[in-house]
């Protein structure tokens, strides 16, 4: 179920409960001569348009639920062609332990109705445009969320589809193995420096009217990596290990279970630990039981041993 709400040329489709996951807001552009279709929801139960393309912003279940109903070509940033066109590619994604992996190939199938193979996903790059007429649709690579993580911008209409820069109070969500913290500072700092008259997101907000609101809803955005830094940082006045951070948690409440949780918590532990190292703000310190010293400890974080060290704010 869904309501179309309509913004010029752009209708979102809006999900009945707002675009809470696992629903989302699909966004329709009707030009003069085409139809574009982005990020097709599970609110979707056919293809309300007759659609011409379908480009989906990034490989996530939630954003290719609904692309089952079309039959148009579909299109993905290069980085992430792959994952939208292949169920096994998708999940090897997230970094789930191999017992999990299981539960979350159920969840894909039964509550999203995944196949295990799409053919013919078309892989893009920054900067194509759909020529829809009298409108066109570029694709804005904004990674960091997913390594081809990507926004549309609708022009002359003026709307900017940020997709899973989401506003949300959740913050950012980084924590697949192609996630990149640096990369999503960038990309949100990219999004905040384009002029539109609207701004769309998948999930929750929905559609944001003017540069100044959606500034001031992004800064707050950002600063939730920030803050999740500063709460790792005074959880590590003390030494901690990996494990423990991870079971501390900067993602998700303590109550929260699902198949992914550890691997996004694990992944997103990583980023910030690497991001404080490289500003000096934490140290490395090897197992005891290990007899390495720190420097030795600092060299094995560039090879992908942080989960063997213990951390200190430095």
């Amino acid at each position: 179920m869904y309501t179309v709400n309509r913004f010029g040329p752009v209708d979102v489709l809006t999900a009945g409960n707002g675009g809470v996951v696992p629903y989302g807001n699909t966004v329709v552009v009707r030009g003069s001569d085409a139809v574009l279709v982005i990020d097709p929801s599970l609110a979707l139960d056919d293809d309300p348009v007759g659609a011409d393309a379908v480009m989906i912003s990034h490989a996530h279940e939630d954003h290719i639920a609904g692309l089952r109903h079309f039959t148009a070509d579909t299109f993905a940033h290069r980085y992430d062609a792959a994952a939208v066109g292949s169920l096994d590619t998708l999940i090897a994604g997230y970094g789930l332990e191999p017992d999990l992996r299981d539960a979350m190939t159920t969840v894909m199938t039964d509550d999203y109705h995944l196949p295990a193979v799409r053919d013919g996903v078309v892989g893009v790059t920054d900067g194509h445009t759909f020529d829809l007429g009298d409108q066109t649709a570029t694709v804005i690579h904004l990674p960091g969320h997913t390594a081809g993580h990507c926004g549309v911008l609708i022009e002359p209409a003026g709307f900017l589809y940020v997709a899973d820069i989401d506003l949300t109070s959740f913050g950012p969500m980084y924590g697949d193995l192609g996630s990149s913290l640096d990369d999503f500072l960038a990309s949100i700092d990219r999004v905040g420096e384009i002029d539109a008259r609207w701004y769309g997101t998948f999930h929750h907000k929905g559609v944001v009217t003017g540069r100044s609101e959606f500034g001031i809803r992004l800064a707050t955005y950002r600063h939730r990596i920030l803050e999740r830094e500063e709460r790792l940082l005074e959880f590590l006045r003390q030494p901690r290990t990996f494990d423990e951070i991870v079971a501390h948690r900067l993602v998700y409440r303590p109550h929260v279970e699902a198949p992914w949780v550890r691997s996004v918590e694990r992944r997103t532990a990583q980023l910030h630990l690497e991001r404080l190292l490289d500003a000096g703000a934490v140290t490395a310190i090897a197992d005891e039981q290990t007899g390495r010293h720190t420097g030795d400890a600092q060299t094995d974080t560039r090879s992908g041993a942080l989960s063997t060290m213990s951390w200190v704010v430095t």
